[in-house]
């Protein structure tokens, strides 16, 4: 099954709530939500607030994706404001199993992120504990970059992976996705699809999301 998250740092933050009941009303069937600390990528954007915030506008799974140093110190603050999931860089400074251990504790379910540059088989010993690998299609930083394609192959071999050892994590992509791309990542075997501009910088959301989940279907 595709899930599409729309990514909310590409709506307009002035109508926070709006936007997030709009993507509903349009058939997304997440919200991603990133958190940028300006330290370990060069950017700011949300906190703890507009967590909280969008919990009380929507039902909708809230998809937290913390682009952070230390995410430890922070998982705890995102949960009780309301996340469903929280994905963490295997590049943090935080030991990941902590992360991991501490996330089990909240009841949050757990997802762990990496690179491009990054391994998959660095995140190999940790994907028996995740419900999520979030395979980065762009360096994480700033919306509407282009997917790179060389970082399909990696979601490939994760799927590999999951087949042969029995798990059962979802693979997410970010980064460039959109009718263009989704079907390669879906071939290759993402679930979960994130897109920022590609549905919030249309004006029709419906048709945009509609458009990207019927290439990922005809990716499969």
């Amino acid at each position: 099954m595709i899930r599409i998250a729309p990514s909310i740092l590409s709506c307009d933050f002035a109508r926070l709530g709006e936007e997030a009941a709009a993507v509903r009303e349009a058939g997304a069937d997440w919200l991603h939500v990133d958190v940028m600390d300006g330290h370990f990528v060069p950017n700011l954007s949300l906190g703890v607030p507009v967590v909280q915030s969008l919990r009380k506008a929507t039902d909708l799974f809230l998809d937290t994706h913390l682009m952070i140093t230390d995410p430890l110190n922070y998982v705890e603050p995102f949960v009780k404001a309301g996340a469903d999931l929280i994905t963490f860089h295997l590049e943090s400074n935080s030991d990941p199993e902590a992360v991991i251990e501490k996330l089990r504790e909240l009841g949050c379910k757990v997802g762990l992120a990496i690179n491009p540059d990054t391994p998959v088989e660095k995140a190999y010993p940790l994907l028996d504990r995740v419900d999520m690998l979030l395979v980065m299609t762009i360096y994480p930083g700033f919306g509407g970059q282009k997917f790179m394609p060389e970082t399909a192959d990696k979601v490939a071999q994760a799927a590999a992976y999951r087949q042969e050892k029995g798990l059962d994590f979802l693979i997410e992509v970010d980064g460039g996705i959109n009718p263009e791309t989704a079907g390669v990542a879906a071939g290759h075997g993402a679930e979960v699809l994130v897109a920022g501009s590609a549905v919030y910088g249309k004006s029709d959301y419906a048709a945009a999301i509609r458009s990207i989940r019927e290439a990922a279907a005809a990716g499969k």
